[in-house]
């Protein structure tokens, strides 16, 4: 058991566009109480003048949940901020490492590197509306903006506005030449400029981002940096999260089998199909569930055939269940992680 309880930083998932909505936490939810989950990015436009309970409403089960907005302009994304608490939400996260060409043309995400003043006074205005965290999620550079004195007065000048936690993805963007997902792959990991940038800075927390693909490699960056993020391994090998509360954040109990947690998932999917939503909505999130186990397949190829049918409910997803062993199903991970946390607070 850790000494005492750790911070929801510790370990958390990535916001990531087309996945991490509201039907992804709620899932999320059933494998881990504990993880910081992210939504989407957001921008400040969609809030202000779009469909505003969509973007922001969040189950009470998803706690403890941060929202990442997508903005430049300090007014806008003050207000925002205020709404954001309003809706009760746990941290307020300010995106400036996405670098799509849409987020680089509306000034923000990634581009953001290149005017640390910006963001500053961006950090500034959205403190003085909340009482949340406000943090910044960042690269280690931007096109030839590479070098660790940049980066470090960018990380100075935020921080004297107020931040006091920044989540470092591990990798440099490019702002032309490499798509999105690219920029998530081809730029190598530089875990020892965050490492750097942690020992320069030790009054700040330094969550780390990429490339971390098991709670055995989050245990690995919580040996010096204060918080682990997983990514797309969160998502597409979901299950990883089942072990988080025991292994990383110390709690007693055992964790949820795949049946239980497809089980807890069943009634927030009954009620979305009640108010409209398709099934593929909700269960497109699972379908890594089985990943690398006996009748993986089938649960996918029912899921994806049947799930986006008019009408398609939750016999579908009874269906699906059927082709994978019991064996699979109600198989309870019992040894810890090799990386256990023990002592580390």
């Amino acid at each position: 058991m850790l000494a005492s309880p750790l911070p929801p930083h510790t370990l958390s998932v990535a916001p990531m566009m087309d996945w991490t909505d509201r039907h992804c936490r709620a899932f999320h939810r059933t494998l881990t109480r504990r993880t910081l989950l992210y939504t989407e990015m957001i921008t400040t436009g969609a809030i202000l003048h779009g469909d505003r309970d969509r973007h922001l409403s969040f189950g009470e089960a998803e706690h403890p949940v941060a929202l990442q907005l997508g903005g430049s302009d300090a007014s806008a994304l003050a207000e925002c901020t205020r709404i954001a608490t309003d809706y009760g939400y746990d941290e307020i996260n300010l995106n400036c490492g996405c670098p799509s060409d849409r987020v680089s043309s509306g000034s923000f995400g990634a581009c953001l590197m290149a005017s640390p003043d910006v963001v500053a006074r961006a950090v500034e205005a959205m403190r003085g509306v909340t009482a949340l965290p406000v943090t910044v999620k960042h690269r280690i550079g931007i096109d030839d903006l590479d070098s660790y004195e940049h980066l470090s007065h960018f990380v100075r000048t935020v921080a004297a506005s107020g931040c006091e936690t920044f989540i470092v993805h591990a990798r440099k963007a490019w702002l032309s030449g490499l798509s999105p997902k690219e920029n998530r792959e081809i730029p190598p990991l530089r875990y020892d400029v965050v490492r750097q940038l942690k020992a320069d800075f030790p009054g700040l927390t330094v969550v780390l981002n990429g490339g971390l693909l098991s709670l055995d490699a989050a245990a690995e960056a919580l040996t010096w940096a204060d918080g682990a993020m997983i990514g797309r391994a969160a998502y597409q090998t979901p299950y990883l999260l089942a072990t988080a509360d025991r292994d990383v954040f110390g709690e007693e109990g055992s964790p949820p089998t795949r049946r239980e947690a497809i089980t807890a998932f069943l009634p927030f999917v009954a009620a979305e199909l009640e108010g409209g939503q398709p099934l593929n909505r909700m269960m497109k999130h699972t379908l890594g569930l089985f990943a690398g186990q006996p009748g993986a397949r089938h649960w996918k190829r029912v899921l994806s055939e049947q799930g986006h049918k008019l009408g398609a409910g939750l016999e579908v997803v009874r269906e699906a269940l059927a082709g994978v062993p019991d064996a699979v199903l109600d198989a309870r991970p019992e040894t810890t992680t090799s990386g256990e946390l023990q002592g580390l607070a």
